[in-house]
This record gives C-alpha cells, structure tokens and sequence, in this order.
C-alpha cells in the first residue's frame, strides 16, 4: 500500500524557514489537516464536508512574466461539498518546494499535480478531482469563500503587528506635521519613535529567526558538499552554504542564499531516483533528482558538484541514500542539458553582486520600497527634530537621536553585509587560498 503523500511548502529562507520545517498538508482519519506556524486546521472530507475537488489550471490574467512565480500563478485546487459551495482552495504554488527558482507557470496541469503531490493526497482522502482548464468553467465555482490551506506567511505574525501599528501611527502623524503651521514637540517625538519602530522590529527578526533556527533539531544522515573542478568559478559562500542534506523523512537542498527545498523520501510524490548524465564521449556533465513520472525535480551540474579531487566520494554518497535508484543515461546528438528550466543551474550566481543580493536578509513583499520608506521616515525625524528645536529642545534632541539611531540600524547590516562579500565571501576558493598562501 503507497503511503499517502504529506505535501511540503514551497522553498524559503530566513523567517521563512519555519515553514519548511513545521508547514505540513496531509490525510488523518477522514479530515485534510493542515499544521503551520503551531496551528492545526482540519477540513472533513465526505458529508459535510469537502465532495469533490477542482484544479484550476489557468494562471491569473496579468501572469505570464518570466520570473519566480506568485503563488496563484500557478492555479489552484477548489475543495467543494456536494452542494458546489467552496470549503476550502490549495494555492499550487505554495506546495510546490522548487517554485521560487522556477518562472510561473514552468509546471502545470497533472504534472503539477503530481510534483505537489495534491493528485496522491487527493486520492488517499478519497475526494474525486476534476480539471478546468478556464477560469469561467461552471464546475471551477466563483472561486471565493473557504479557508486557504496554505503554509501560511514566511513573516511570523508579530513583526506584521509592530510593522502596521507603528506604520499607522506614523503615518498619521506624518499628516498632521506636513499639514500644519506649527508642530507640537510631542508629535514629532511620536513620530520619530515609531519610524525607529521598523529598523528595530527588523534586527529583532533577525535574532528571533537565528534563535529559532539554533533550537531547530534535525536528524542528518548524510551530507553532501560541492567539491567543485579547478576553474569551476567556486566562491567561498557556494562552498560554505551550499548543500544536500539527507533526513529521515526529506532530502533537502540549500542553496547560498540559505533558500532550502524540501523534497520527500517517501509517498507518491517523493524523489526516487538520481540519473548521471554522460555526454557523447561518456564525460559525465551532471545528475538529476526524478520524482513522480520521471520529472527532474533538481540537477547537479558535474564541474560544481563533483569535478574536484574528492567528488568521487561525495558522489558514492549521494549514491548511496536510502530509497534513490541510480542509473545513467547519455546525451544523444547535440542536445543541451539540462532542457528547460529547473532547479540546479542557478546555485553559483555570475557575479558577487548577484550572490549578495540573494544571500541578503529576506525582505517583505514591498522589497526595496520599504527600505525606502524607513529611511525616509528615520531622516524625516532628524530634520523635524531640528525644527523644532527652538520651541521644544527635549523632544527635539530624543528625535534627532531616534532618527539617526535609524539610519544607523540599517545602514550598519548592509555595509558589514556588502564588505564582507566583497572582501571574503564573494571572491573565488581558489583566489582566496592564493592570497593566503602568498600571506604566509
């Protein structure tokens, strides 16, 4: 009897990554049960509950950008009662691990399905599904009302609290400054206490992420670390960050940036075999990860992963892991490898810059803009600290104070951030062991 599928969110870092290790979607006695963030939901399925099953397999009408998807541009699973009333939806993209290295849409219809390993969740809990491929198919519902059966957020709920309270004050308060004559030294020390609000809610993330990730317990069986060939290009982050775990129940890819996928060892969606690839020669130029219907679910590019002196042993134990046929398969003709777009050739970013970027600490869904609006309002307070100096020097001097405490808080992370790229990680294993050797 195949064991029924337990789905696994979609890659994250940082704050993120409590959804990879906790977020889980499975069958239990008769309900669809979906555990995150310490909450646990449960959806009946049969009477009273969820009937039937429709994939909505059309991309939303401003999808189609060739980049890392939104979860809805991947379509989603309607859980209807018999009455064609929505319970409960399943966003695709947020159950698919390798969707934030795929462009949208890279993924559909049953191959979906089965990567996601909805298709096998769907018929342990016995809950027939059916396929629309158009938005407006009757059978496809409206669409509203149900809960989401979603990993939940990657940001925890109390930074969002801190964010929109403070970020309301502020804004408040910013109003009433720019549009009057005088300004009371109590509303410019509001205002400069919660603009601090943001950098300071942003470093206790980050302390509050990294205690989480040291009290995280994990079993290893094994781990596997680029060995890249001479000349491969290898920096110091690839080399140090960059990973294949093996655990009990999921074989996890990390990347430089700390971005982790997590593929399942078990169930009717989990990865079964690793296939070496051999040129027309026999060179081999890589592997690749296979799941359900023999798709590739991740690569490994040979030169990186296992061109140096010691791949051979990192290899044998990628070989070895429990549950993964391995096989060979050659390159016929002038095909490219590897075909279309996949997990596995982006790990080595082109150029420090890029590395940075993506090993930067995780940001919101506004991404740069709300950087841009902190250090904006950690700017205003100094100069409506200044300006009121003269009528309320006490709250003008905890303004000025706050507001460059501010600008500090942010400006600080970033710098230590670029030159330490610049300077160690970002430059090239075989560099950094030259200008050591040359030290000595």
């Amino acid at each position: 009897m195949t064991e029924a599928p337990v789905l696994r969110p979609a890659a994250g870092r940082g704050p993120g990554l409590e959804r990879c290790h906790g977020s889980r979607l499975s069958v239990e006695d008769g309900a669809l049960v979906l555990r995150a963030r310490g909450r646990t939901r449960r959806v009946p399925v049969g009477d009273g509950g969820v009937a039937r099953a429709v994939f909505v397999d059309a991309a939303p009408a401003d999808a189609g950008r060739d980049e890392p998807g939104r979860p809805d541009a991947w379509g989603e699973v309607r859980l209807q009662d018999r009455d064609g009333t929505q319970v409960a939806r399943i966003p695709l993209g947020d159950w698919l691990p390798e969707a934030p290295a795929l462009p949208e849409r890279a993924v559909q219809g049953e191959q979906l399905l089965e990567r996601t390993g909805v298709a096998g969740l769907l018929k342990a809990a016995g809950v027939p599904l059916h396929v629309a491929r158009d938005r407006n198919d009757p059978r496809a519902g409206s669409g509203k009302g149900g809960v989401s059966l979603g990993p939940g957020p990657a940001f925890p709920l109390w930074y969002w609290c801190v964010r929109g309270v403070a970020g309301t004050l502020w804004f408040s308060a910013l109003t009433v400054v720019v549009f009057s004559d005088t300004v009371p030294g109590r509303l410019v020390l509001l205002l400069a206490l919660t603009a601090l609000c943001g950098p300071v809610a942003r470093l206790v993330l980050r302390a509050w992420t990294r205690l989480r990730a040291g009290r995280r317990r994990v079993t290893v069986l094994e781990r596997v670390t680029p060995d890249p060939a001479p000349g491969s290009g290898a920096t110091v982050r690839f080399l140090r960050d960059t990973e294949v775990r093996v655990q009990n129940r999921d074989l996890v890819l990390r990347d430089l940036g700390g971005q982790e996928y997590w593929f399942p060892r078990t169930g009717a969606h989990a990865v079964t075999r690793l296939v070496k690839v051999l040129d027309g020669t026999g060179r081999p130029v890589g592997a690749e990860l296979r799941g359900p219907g023999e798709q590739v679910r991740a690569v490994f590019p040979w030169d990186l992963w296992f061109g140096g002196a010691d791949g051979a042993d990192g290899w044998s134990r990628l070989c070895g892991v429990p549950g993964l046929a391995v096989s060979e398969r050659r390159l016929g003709g002038k095909r490219t490898w590897p075909k279309g777009p996949v997990l596995g050739t982006g790990l080595l970013p082109r150029t420090g810059r890029d590395a940075r970027r993506m090993a930067r600490f995780p940001g919101t869904a506004a991404g740069v803009s709300s950087t841009a609006v902190m250090a904006f309002g950690n700017l205003f307070s100094v100069i409506q600290g200044v300006r009121v100096a003269d009528t309320a020097p006490g709250p003008a001097a905890v303004a000025v104070a706050a507001g460059a405490l501010g600008l500090v808080l942010q400006a600080v992370p970033y710098a230590v951030h670029e030159l330490r790229g610049r300077l160690v990680l970002d430059r090239t294993a075989a560099e950094r062991t030259t200008n050591e050797e040359a030290r000595r």
